[in-house]
């Protein structure tokens, strides 16, 4: 009998992985349930008037999550590509579930039915404004981003514009995803001390913690995954929970004569034509047109928009599924719309519930007190599911712009693939951190939102179309439209975080400046970027469109050629 030859050859990197991944995940598997275990020992100890079963169910949820993203998709990280773009490999159907879940979040929820409830439903705008806003994505920014396979949505700027004006852009961009974070984060709190009896501190933290943990672990197959999961128990807990809420004050029929008789105007879609001349209406009619361009136009520039333009498979597939996640954004915001008109009808009192002295309630009030038990659990799935779906993207965003745009072209321009990886991890983690800080002390969702949106439409927006569509844009133009912009937006001041307005802005009423100042501020910072590139362009060169393209000689000096390009070029 012959004995085969024993091989001396050494097991691989690869092989080593393999044959670690296991016990690696069962190890993960293991934290995890020691931490939810942990979590209920604490609960058991200090909230006596928790729901187990809705609570039991929570932690089944999250479980799920967990495991589809910080086991099943960190399989497929083994790269910087694959963590930041998802190795552009992300097919249209994954797509459109992570684009619409992403966007679909706790403050899309919570935010939709406390302005339909408190404000009335042609103030309920975010759901139509984000709505356009991928459509107009889709038109005319998913082609070329998709084309340039870039990393990141600030990597257009720093290549004509230079890493220091990219990184003054990354400031707006990152703190929106924290403040948008921190929105979401705020909707599930609420929800949960309502339904589930658990304090706002707790319920926040620790759906915070496993976010962070699963989008650390597997990039954007973690948040692509768990989205597939998510955004079918959000379009299942929310229409499932529709019938039950309106059957409890007498069909939707009834409540919908009761709130067009309370709000009149105020219950339609679209101010009337002509609203500036109506007396109801007056400087709130051009408020609103702030608001919706702030909504439309400010919902672009987002890396996680682009994050998931960035991994689809090729452009025709980027433009696909921002249309198709548009479309469907719509249709998910009917529930809360709806859920709004049917809290207004509401006699909360006599379901046993305490006075409701906080619109963003509504929600959590229409699925404590005007549903079954098994449905109410089966519609908090659905807010948890909308939460985890858009912080694990916002994380992963701001992380990514942190790591490829700050870390590795201004703090470390030698750091390979692995130590960057390293990085958006950490910073992934910090963002997080700041976002449920930022959570745990501010009141309303939608002002959170609005704000986000706010930061990116002044400041991000003219930069990123300068840089995709603008030849003779330069550097001195962009930074001189920034400061222009910057200062007329703080001169408008802040009540979400009582600071006064700067400037005599008209129209102004309880601390809040009803002018359109914003969009003044954005065009205002556009224009000027425009005159000033023309006035410097001979003392300031532009950059060429043409530095763009994935291969340009300009993009290969500064190291930001696309990975593909390099792995050619090698």
């Amino acid at each position: 009998m012959s004995v085969p030859a024993t091989s001396t050859t050494e097991p691989t990197p690869s092989d080593r992985a393999a044959a670690g991944r296991g016990p690696s995940r069962l190890i993960t598997l293991g934290v995890f349930g020691l931490g939810l275990a942990a979590a209920a020992v604490y609960i058991a100890l200090t909230q006596p008037r928790v729901s187990w079963p809705a609570l039991l169910a929570m932690f089944a949820f999250y479980g799920v999550f967990y495991w589809l993203g910080a086991v099943v998709a960190a399989r497929r990280a083994s790269n910087l590509a694959e963590t930041l773009v998802a190795g552009r490999s992300l097919p249209l159907w994954i797509g459109v579930c992570t684009m619409t879940a992403t966007w679909v979040d706790g403050g899309y929820i919570s935010g939709t039915a406390e302005a339909t409830a408190s404000r009335g439903l042609v103030f309920a705008q975010a759901p139509w404004g984000y709505a356009l806003s991928m459509l107009v994505g889709g038109l005319f920014f998913a082609g070329p981003m998709r084309r340039g396979r870039f990393m990141t949505m600030l990597d257009p700027m720093d290549i004509r514009f230079g890493k220091r004006v990219a990184g003054l852009g990354s400031v707006p961009a990152v703190l929106g995803e924290v403040f948008w974070s921190g929105a979401i984060l705020t909707a599930l709190g609420t929800t949960f001390a309502v339904i589930v009896g658990l304090d706002f501190t707790p319920a926040i933290i620790i759906s915070a913690a496993i976010g962070i943990a699963y989008t650390v672990a597997g990039g954007a197959w973690s948040v692509a995954l768990t989205d597939v999961a998510q955004i079918v128990v959000i379009f299942v807990g929310l229409f499932l929970a529709l019938p039950f809420a309106a059957g409890a004050v007498g069909g939707l029929g009834a409540a919908w004569d009761s709130y067009s008789a309370n709000l009149g105007g105020y219950a339609s879609l679209f101010p009337p034509l002509t609203g500036w001349d109506d007396p109801a209406w007056g400087p709130k009619w051009w408020n609103w047109w702030d608001m919706g361009l702030l909504l439309v136009m400010g919902g672009i520039p987002w890396q996680v928009y682009f994050q998931r333009v960035l991994s689809s498979k090729d452009e025709r597939t980027a433009r696909r599924l921002s249309f198709a996640a548009s479309g469907l954004c719509v249709v998910a915001a009917i529930p809360p719309a709806l859920f709004g008109v049917i809290a207004s009808a509401a006699d909360f009192t006599a379901h046993g519930a305490p006075p409701m002295d906080n619109p963003a309630l509504t929600v959590p009030y229409v699925l404590r007190y005007l549903l079954p038990t098994a449905v109410a659990i089966v519609a908090l799935g659905a807010m948890a599911a909308a939460v985890m779906s858009s912080v694990d993207a916002s994380i992963l965003s701001a992380a990514s712009m942190g790591g490829w745009n700050l870390y590795r072209r201004l703090v470390n321009p030698k750091a390979g693939d692995e130590r960057v990886r390293r990085v958006v991890r950490r910073v992934g983690v910090l963002v997080g951190a700041a976002a449920t800080v930022l959570a745990l002390n501010v009141g309303s969702v939608y002002q959170l939102w609005y704000l986000a949106s706010d930061l990116v439409y002044v400041l991000l927006f003219p930069m990123l179309v300068c840089a995709l569509f603008v030849p003779f844009a330069n550097r001195t133009g962009v930074l001189s439209g920034f400061a222009v912009g910057l200062l007329l937006r703080v001169s408008g001041g802040e009540p979400t975080f009582g600071l006064p307005a700067l400037l005599p802005w008209p129209w102004q009423e309880d601390g809040a400046v009803l002018f359109p100042f914003r969009t003044v501020a954005m065009v205002a910072g556009l224009a000027t970027t425009l005159a000033v590139s023309r006035l410097t362009r001979r003392a300031d060169p532009p950059v060429p469109l043409s530095a763009l393209r994935p291969d340009s000689p300009e993009r290969r000096a500064i190291g930001l050629a696309s990975p593909e390009t390099q792995e050619v070029t090698a």
